[in-house]
């Protein structure tokens, strides 16, 4: 079989924003873990983060800064409320926002939730060398973003172009 008909499989972090949830309570974190490593993709780590801008910031830092980690899901943190601070920790970190992700979730989300899909502030960006996704925390958002539009970005067959064949030009440009 060619390559083509094989997926390329990628490093993935994933971060859980809460200070309620934990790796057993965390349906959404536990979701992405699961469709992405059925997917073919390597799941370096799952961790869970508090509501802290701070905190937040820290670890979407060292994962970014980690050679091995390709792209980082974070749920959890996005909406509009005090607490909510996930896009804000995420800010300093970006060298090129992806704005194209977030008006696609919102977009698809739409068929969902109605105009309430307004309050979140789901996004990517890249972050030097690193694709970083904040979705939202309840888990029928995430399988939305991640059916409709990170499966199939992270899937090198997906034609006309995927992240996946970005991700050596990425690297080396970055």
């Amino acid at each position: 079989m060619s390559s083509a008909q094989h997926p390329t499989p990628v490093n993935i972090a994933v971060l859980t924003v809460s200070d309620t949830r934990t790796l057993e309570t965390d349906t959404s974190g536990a979701l992405v873990q699961h469709e992405l490593a059925a997917a073919g993709h390597q799941v370096l780590t799952r961790e869970i983060v508090r509501d802290d801008l701070l905190d937040i910031r820290e670890r979407l830092t060292a994962l970014v800064a980690d050679p091995r980690v390709d792209v980082v899901i974070a749920t959890g943190g996005t909406g509009v409320t005090a607490r909510d601070v996930t896009p804000d920790a995420l800010a300093p970190l970006i060298t090129k926002p992806i704005p194209g992700f977030g008006e696609l979730f919102r977009m698809l989300s739409y068929a969902d939730i109605g105009a309430s899909t307004i309050q979140s502030r789901a996004e990517a960006a890249l972050c030097q060398t690193t694709l970083v996704f904040l979705l939202p925390g309840s888990t029928g958002a995430v399988r939305l973003a991640l059916e409709k539009i990170l499966l199939p970005q992270l899937d090198s067959r997906t034609r006309p172009c995927n992240f996946v064949e970005l991700m050596p030009r990425i690297r080396h440009d970055g």
